[in-house]
Parts: structure tokens; sequence; C-alpha cells
């Protein structure tokens, strides 16, 4: 099997330059943050604070996650229901920042993400991919840009849903994850040791889209691997 793994902060794009991506090399494209805002969800479901460990951990065992994928399309099912909309809400954005700095959550969430590209060729995106979840992928990628930038993009995004948003909320929000995702005990976001950094500040999403799919060929015809 062959495994892309694709790190980086809040508001890169990853999401969809890894779906865009997968979708061109016919491998199945896994969004890991879809798995800690879920559990996020459920926490501000039951009224619990997402940041609050001792809480939190005697609920895990509660909580069904199951991801259904689509013609490639990822799904995410909340017990018996899809919360693949739902999931992305700000406060829910907040709610997995807080409930993925918990070493239970992310242990809970572990196996999932491995199994997956156990039995499939996968673009998989997150905080840790790289260094904690698929140490030996293939292609390790850490995308990035300015918060300006990361926030500018998130904003365009909510306006377009009908959201009310103000810029200056979205980027100390924007700000405030980066640095709870980059300062948290375990599995903190930072580049694996191999990644190869891809800053898209001022980047189309078409230059974005055919500069990883760049890297991810010339890496892959250039090395043989073993999964």
């Amino acid at each position: 099997m062959i495994a892309i793994a694709i790190d980086g902060p809040a508001g890169a794009g990853k999401s969809t330059i890894a779906r865009r991506a997968a979708a061109e090399l016919g491998y199945i494209y896994v969004d890991t943050g879809a798995l800690y805002r879920a559990v996020g969800l459920f926490m501000i479901k039951k009224g619990i604070s997402p940041s609050d460990s001792a809480a939190v951990c005697p609920l895990l065992e509660q909580v069904q996650i199951r991801l259904a994928f689509q013609n490639g399309e990822q799904k995410v099912l909340l017990g018996n229901g899809d919360v693949t909309g739902e999931i992305r809400t700000p406060e829910v954005s907040m709610a997995a920042s807080d409930v993925s700095a918990i070493p239970e959550v992310r242990t809970f969430l572990f196996s999932l993400q491995q199994n997956i590209a156990k039995t499939n060729n996968v673009v998989m995106d997150g905080r840790d991919i790289g260094t904690v979840v698929l140490p030996n992928a293939q292609v390790k990628i850490f995308l990035t840009a300015s918060p300006e930038e990361r926030a500018k993009r998130r904003f365009a995004e909510m306006k377009e849903k009908g959201e009310p948003v103000v810029f200056e909320e979205v980027l100390a929000d924007l700000k405030k994850r980066d640095y709870n995702d980059s300062h948290r005990t375990v599995a903190p976001l930072v580049p694996a040791e191999t990644a190869i950094v891809v800053d898209t500040t001022g980047n189309t999403l078409e230059q974005s889209v055919e500069k990883l799919l760049s890297i991810i060929k010339s890496n892959l015809n250039e090395n043989e691997w073993n999964w």
C-alpha cells in the first residue's frame, strides 16, 4: 500500500488540496481532523467541556465513529448519524483542538487511522500523520501558509456558506489554534524530519494541487518502497 502523509496548520488548505490530489491519484482521501471534530462534537452534545480530560476520557467508550467512502469521498458517521457537515463549525473546530491535546483521545483514534492505511492507498491529512500516525509513509508533506492568508481563505469559505463571520475573529481563532496545536505535550504540530515543506501563500488552488502532485509523483517514481 502507498501512503501520502500531509500535515500542516489549520486553514492551510490541507483538506481541499489533499482531496483533489487523492482523486487524481485514484487513492482514498482520509481527513483525520474530521475524527477529532467528531469526538469534539460528541462532547459538546453531551454538555462536556472538550478541554476537560477528566470528563472526556470516561465518555470515549461511548463514542462510535466510522468513516464511509463513497466514490472516494469521505463521510463521517457519529453513532447512526452523518455529521460530515455538522463538524465544520468554528465551535467544533476549537473543540477538536481541545480534545486532540488529550493523549487518551489520540490513542482512541490511532488504530482506526492506521487500519485504513494498511488496506488502502491513501492520502491522509492531519497534524501528526507523518510524525506519529504513518511514520513510514512514502511521501511526507508539510503544507502551510501565512496566518493572514489562511484566515482569508477560511473567512471566504464561511461567508460563502452564509455564516455570520468577522475576519478579525477568524484570524484570532486560527492563531489560538496554531498555538494550541504546536504547544500540546502529545504529538505537537511540527514537520516530520523528512517532510517536504510547501508554502501555498499566494497560490491558487490549482497551483497548490499541481505542486503537491508533482512532489508526490516524483518521490514515488524515484524510490521503491515496502509498506
